[in-house]
């Protein structure tokens, strides 16, 4: 299986349960793995022939800028939802982040790994 990979996708959204959280949008951070057949894009060398990563980028981002989930975990099935059905993708892995969410910690969030026969 090929993978195409999209590393600390950096987006500011309103996420979290407490009312100082929902104020001010805070940093998100995002990973995400999609698996893919990239053969037929290295034999031709188009961009069409393969996932196109900054539409997948743009798509994510326009998404999470809108949403005011309370929960990463709602937030990262929603990223995984748009990725398998606009992107025709089987599978993704998803990882989103809140940097600075618990003082002692880098970040915190949560990884899904999700299938189209899933979504």
């Amino acid at each position: 299986m090929d993978k195409i990979f999209l590393n600390d996708l950096k987006v500011n959204a309103i996420i979290g349960i407490w009312e100082w959280e929902r104020r001010l949008p805070q940093n998100i951070h995002i990973d995400l793995e999609m698996a893919t057949d990239i053969r037929r894009a290295a034999e031709s060398d188009a961009i069409e022939d393969t996932l196109d990563y900054k539409k997948v980028a743009k798509r994510v981002e326009s998404f999470v800028i809108k949403s005011e989930f309370k929960l990463v975990e709602t937030l990262a099935e929603g990223i995984a939802g748009i990725v398998l059905t606009e992107f025709d993708v089987p599978w993704v892995k998803v990882r989103v982040r809140k940097p600075g969410a618990i003082r002692s910690s880098r970040d915190v969030g949560v990884e899904i790994e999700r299938s189209r026969a899933e979504a």
